[in-house]
């Protein structure tokens, strides 16, 4: 039978548009030439924010007064696992040195970036959880400065949630600024005189597009489009846990894809069954979402076997993966394309986008092919270096200028042989490569 899908998408979820594109540009450039008095400006006139822009004190004691105790204690426990969880991303890494060749020395250094930007979205939802997972992770690998920005709209500041988590999270400057000029604020360097070496955080389609186009001049984590999540299950799982799941991650937005790829038709029938009863459940703004979501993303797809659903799911290499099935650790094993893994019945999404430890910024649109989410690796570079006696430099420059005249770079050997003069003179070497034999010609 191969593949059948009971539910098809008829939308189709579309990266930043050229629109998008000629806008962010434009208000790069603006910003990048007009400094901070152009990002002021886009603040007063995008978000009708007119106080501030780096965050005082009083606005952090204001916020962590507000905010209910509960509250609190649920932030500083997700605060706990990602950073524990970070910790022991930043430990497994080690710096070496090895003796190559006898006089030959090399090695690594890991070294963390200097300034990292930390973008927060602060629309919709208060993403108190994104300000933990970015902002903790930088300062647990090391960095010096870690320069948090959202935005602050209309007569509200940044939301207290989102204040806390960032000032618990060990933020060394807090920017009121939201969308493309938060973006170009943390790559340029306005307002604290660090312009950021890495930006990571999720956004909208401007900050994505504004991220993307500074990337070379900066670092960043992943180029994000629309959350997306994929289920996979067999017979065993419970229909209405995962149409729970299903509809707990479109809620994200119209555009966000939620898959359930399974090897049970009787899954299938009964999650597209509960789905509308499912999402109805959930209040307004969240209800929409998911409807649009469902309704033009979402997709239920039916294997005769486990190992092509496993293939379906290294295919469209989503964002986020549960596995809802016998036999976890083959599915572990197996898989080889997604986010984020979350295994087993008891193992949710919302664990991990809230507060169970590993990174909620992760990889979207086929990315997990190539890539995984923030780290704190990210933020670290591995730095080699060598060096080497008068000994081993003698065979290292006889190698290095012949296959350096091998390729025509004449400069390149130079450098090998007065080395080989200067440390061994008299001595004499053969500094050129042979020449290839010649074909044989066909006739003979």
């Amino acid at each position: 039978m191969g593949e059948v899908y009971l539910k098809k998408a008829s939308g189709q979820a579309k990266a930043a548009g050229a629109q998008t594109g000629e806008i962010v540009s434009g208000m790069l450039a603006e910003l990048e030439s007009g400094g901070e008095a152009a990002s002021r400006g886009f603040a007063e006139k995008l978000d009708a924010w007119r106080g501030d822009v780096v965050v005082p004190d009083d606005w952090f004691r204001d916020a962590e007064a507000r905010l209910p105790e509960t509250t609190k204690e649920d932030l500083r426990y997700a605060h706990a696992r990602v950073r524990d969880f970070a910790e022991r991303q930043r430990d497994s890494q080690q710096e070496f040195e090895t003796e190559l060749l006898d006089g030959l020395v090399a090695g690594q250094r890991l070294i963390p970036v200097t300034t990292a930007g930390c973008y927060v979205p602060g629309g919709r939802y208060a993403h108190a959880a994104s300000a933990i997972m970015s902002v903790c992770t930088a300062k647990t690998a090391g960095v010096e400065n870690v320069i948090a920005t959202s935005p602050a709209k209309g007569e509200q500041r940044i939301h207290p949630a989102i204040l806390y988590a960032m000032k618990l999270s060990g933020a060394d400057t807090v920017l009121a600024l939201g969308g493309v000029q938060g973006v170009a604020a943390l790559a340029y360097g306005h307002f604290t005189g660090h312009p950021a070496d890495i930006i990571v955080g999720p956004g909208n389609s401007f900050v994505a597009e504004a991220k993307r186009m500074l990337f070379g001049r900066v670092g960043i984590d992943v180029i994000a489009g629309p959350t997306e999540s994929m289920v996979a299950a067999d017979d065993t799982a419970d229909a209405e846990i995962v149409a729970a799941d299903l509809a707990g991650q479109a809620e994200h937005g119209p555009d966000s894809p939620v898959w359930l790829v399974t090897t049970s038709r009787r899954l299938g029938e009964q999650v597209i069954e509960l789905m509308p009863r499912v999402i109805d459940a959930l209040p307004g703004l969240s209800r929409e979402s998911a409807t649009a979501a469902w309704r033009d993303f979402g997709e239920v797809i039916l294997t005769d076997t486990r190992e092509e659903a496993c293939a379906v799911c290294d295919r469209y290499a989503p964002e986020h993966l549960q596995v809802q099935a016998e036999d976890l650790d083959w599915w572990l094993r197996s898989l080889k394309n997604y986010g984020s893994l979350f295994l087993g019945e008891e193992t949710t999404v919302a664990f991990g986008d809230k507060c169970s430890g590993p990174n909620h910024i992760l990889p979207t649109r086929g990315a997990g092919r190539y890539s995984g989410g923030l780290n704190a690796q990210k933020f670290i570079k591995v730095l080699t270096y060598q060096r080497m006696t008068r000994g081993a430099s003698r065979g290292v420059a006889q190698v290095s200028s012949r296959i350096s005249r091998l390729e025509g770079m004449e400069g390149h050997a130079m450098t090998g042989d007065v080395r080989l003069a200067k440390y061994f003179p008299g001595e004499e070497f053969k500094l050129t490569p042979e020449a290839p034999a010649e074909a044989e010609t066909a006739a003979q």
